[in-house]
């Protein structure tokens, strides 16, 4: 397990997996820049004040909620963008690591489109409860951990086996062996409390649950 996390680390800045850490990565810097341009607009058309000083504070504390949205959006942001790019990743790996063996299929359209809006909605609710969890003192940060490890490895290990098998094998399959999954959420968990190393989550956490998938399905 811990091979195959140092594995999927170093593939992140592999050249193949560059070009689709920099589409995922622009496009989501121009989603969050097109969104925050957007209510900074939006609120100031609401500012109508004559006091200078007044009309400046207001600016600037706007200013401050975008940041602050755009802390908050970029996660789920960047999920839902890298989730269509994700395909591409585990192609990668599993050429890597069983060049000679059965190559997995991408999920029909709509169901990656599913899967993709699925993901940004479970990614946005595990920042809510990160957020709610830092104001309970002593458990707050576990309890992050233990929930993100469960989320994410059950979603990212349930898309690398529907590559192979229909979405109710491969919900069983992580049902079969949810102790090395929840392992490997753990490892996923721990790098997503990592800030701006958590961007490349989707990129990481997809070739991770790649190579578990393929050594699970040797047992």
């Amino acid at each position: 397990m811990i091979q195959d996390a140092v594995d999927s680390f170093v593939d992140i800045f592999s050249p193949p997996f560059r070009r689709v850490m920099l589409k995922s990565l622009g496009l989501t810097a121009a989603i969050l820049f097109a969104v925050g341009f957007g209510l900074d607009k939006f609120a100031l058309s609401f500012v109508t004040t004559n006091a200078g000083w007044l009309a400046t504070l207001i600016s600037w504390m706007i200013g401050i909620g975008v940041v602050v949205g755009f802390t908050l959006l970029a996660a789920p942001i960047t999920s839902l963008v890298a989730s269509f790019f994700l395909d591409d990743i585990a192609e990668l790996v599993e050429r890597e690591i069983d060049p000679s063996g059965p190559q997995g299929q991408p999920a029909p359209a709509a169901q990656t489109l599913l899967f993709s809006l699925r993901f940004a909605v479970v990614s946005a609710l595990v920042m809510l409860v990160a957020l709610l969890l830092l104001f309970v003192p002593g458990v707050g940060f576990v309890a992050w951990i233990a929930a993100n490890a469960y989320l994410l490895g059950s979603e990212y290990f349930e898309l690398a086996a529907m590559r192979f098998r229909p979405r109710g094998e491969a919900r069983a399959m992580r049902r079969h062996f949810a102790g090395p999954v929840y392992l490997a959420g753990l490892i996923v968990s721990g790098f997503v409390a990592i800030p701006l190393l958590n961007l490349f989550t989707p990129l990481f956490a997809t070739a991770l649950m790649a190579r578990l998938h393929k050594r699970l399905s040797r047992v």
